[in-house]
C-alpha cells in the first residue's frame, strides 16, 4: 500500500505514516499561486514556502532581508493553489530567535492570514522555548538543522556542516530536542550522509534532507534550482530536471523576433 496515493490531503499524521511504512516524502519550494498549483497537481507531498524567496524571487544574496509580511504574501498565494500537499511557511529571520512571545505572535499571524498547515524554524536548543510555545498553541512546527541559511554570517561560508565530531554531536542532540519539543518533522541541510541517516534512524518523526544523503525519510529542493531556472547555484546535492533558463530565453527571443518582424500577431491572432 502506498500511503502517498491513498490520501486526498497530506497532513502531519500522513507524513508520520509514510515514515512508518518506509515511504519517502517528496518536498519542493513554491512561492506563488501558479507554480504551487502545478507542483501540487504533479503529486508533491509537501510544499515549502521557503525564505529562499528572498534569493530567487527578490534577488537578495541571503535569506535574511525577507520580512514577515513578504512571507505571509507568498504563503497566502501558494495556499490558494494547493488542494493536496501540506503547506509549510518559513518563519523569517528575526521573527522568533530572541523572544518566544514574538515567535508565537509571528506564527499565529502566518497561520491566520495564509491558511497554511505549519511553520518552519531554524535552530536547535537555542530556540526551544519558541518551538514549545508555538506547538502548545496548536501550530505544527517543522525544524531545520545543519546548514542554516539564516545564520550564514555566523558561519561565513556555505560549506558542509557537522563534519567535525563536536558539531555532529550537537546536531544529534538538537534533533532530539526538537522532537521532544513537539516538532512533526525536521529538515537537515548539507551534512554528511551517514549523519543524516543516523538522525533519521534515531528519531520517530520524519527527517527530510537537502544535501543530507539518501538515508533520510524524504528530500527537498528549491524549485528554481531543480527546474534549472537558476544557473549560478550548483551544489553537489542538486539534480536539475530541466534547463528552463535556456528554454525561457529561447521562447522570449522568438517572441521578440516575431514582434519585430511583424509576424506576431498574424491574421488568426486578431479580431475583425
Amino acid at each position: 500500500m502506498s500511503v502517498h496515493k491513498e490520501v486526498k490531503r497530506v497532513t502531519t499524521h500522513v507524513l508520520a505514516e509514510m515514515k512508518l511504512h518506509g515511504e519517502k516524502i517528496s518536498m519542493l519550494t513554491a512561492y506563488d499561486y501558479s507554480m504551487a498549483k502545478l507542483v501540487d497537481q504533479a503529486g508533491i507531498d509537501v510544499i515549502l514556502v521557503g525564505d529562499s524567496a528572498s534569493n530567487v524571487m527578490a534577488g537578495n544574496e541571503t535569506t535574511l532581508p525577507i520580512t514577515l509580511e513578504q512571507m505571509i504574501y507568498h504563503g497566502k498565494s501558494v495556499v490558494k493553489g494547493v488542494t493536496r500537499a501540506l503547506v509549510v511557511v518559513d518563519m523569517p529571520f528575526g521573527t522568533y530567535q530572541g523572544n518566544s512571545l514574538e515567535a508565537l505572535n509571528s506564527a499565529i499571524r502566518i497561520m491566520k492570514i495564509t491558511h497554511a498547515d505549519a511553520v518552519k524554524l531554524e535552530g536547535g536548543k537555542e530556540i526551544m522555548e519558541s518551538v514549545e510555545r508555538i506547538v502548545m498553541a496548536g501550530i505544527p512546527v517543522m525544524g531545520h538543522l545543519g546548514l542554516m541559511p539564516q545564520s550564514i554570517h555566523k558561519y561565513g561560508t556555505y560549506i558542509v556542516r557537522a563534519k567535525e565530531e563536536l558539531e555532529a554531536k550537537k546536531l544529534i542532540e538538537d534533533a532530539h530536542y526538537l522532537e521532544q519539543a513537539g516538532c512533526f518533522a525536521i529538515v537537515l541541510e548539507k551534512i554528511p550522509a551517514k549523519l543524516g541517516q543516523q538522525v533519521a534512524e534515531e528519531l520517530k518523526i520524519p527527517v527530510i534532507g537537502i544535501g543530507a544523503g539518501g538515508g533520510v525519510d524524504g528530500q527537498v529542493l528549491v524549485i528554481h534550482d531543480m527546474l534549472g531556472m537558476t544557473q549560478e547555484f550548483s551544489p553537489r546535492f542538486l539534480r536539475r530536471y530541466l534547463n528552463l533558463a535556456s528554454e525561457i530565453k529561447t521562447a522570449v527571443g522568438n517572441y521578440v523576433a516575431d514582434v519585430k518582424s511583424r509576424d506576431f500577431p498574424n491574421e488568426k491572432e486578431q479580431y475583425d
